[in-house]
């Protein structure tokens, strides 16, 4: 079983998108500093994919800092790693993408997403605090 969760799609390649949810997990604190990340071939069985593709986006991961390879310990999260801003929002872009998509798809109103958004904000994380940080 995978550390993230990933769900290949047609449009765009496996490679780009098991990349993004491996670092979206991370962003989101799903996987932790120090997790144990799958090997090559976990990866390739596990999402069915070729181990040249699994052993790309493993290398890829380690080449942005995301990941990095212990010596007799293996692959694990990078505790040195941050997302950058622009990494951050650019997670978040493809997240409200879809959102904008299916709520004009079901005919929504701008005021009823972005509603919903401060209502589930504030469900979660409580009333709108003056010192969160903005964008």
């Amino acid at each position: 079983m995978l550390p993230f969760s990933v769900s290949l799609t047609s449009g765009d390649s496996p490679f780009r998108q098991i990349v993004f949810a491996a670092t979206r997990a991370v962003v989101s604190g799903e996987m932790p500093a120090g997790e144990p990340f799958p090997s090559v071939r976990e990866l390739s069985q596990a999402l069915k994919i070729n181990p040249n593709t699994a052993h790309k986006v493993v290398a890829e991961l380690v080449r942005v800092g995301l990941l990095e390879v212990l010596p007799g310990v293996g692959t694990v999260v990078s505790a040195s790693w941050r997302a950058s801003d622009e990494e951050r929002h650019a997670l978040l872009d493809t997240e409200i993408e879809r959102l904008v998509v299916e709520a004009r798809r079901l005919g929504l109103p701008r005021e009823a997403v972005t509603g919903a958004v401060e209502r589930w904000w504030a469900t979660l994380f409580g009333p709108a605090d003056p010192s969160e940080p903005h964008a």
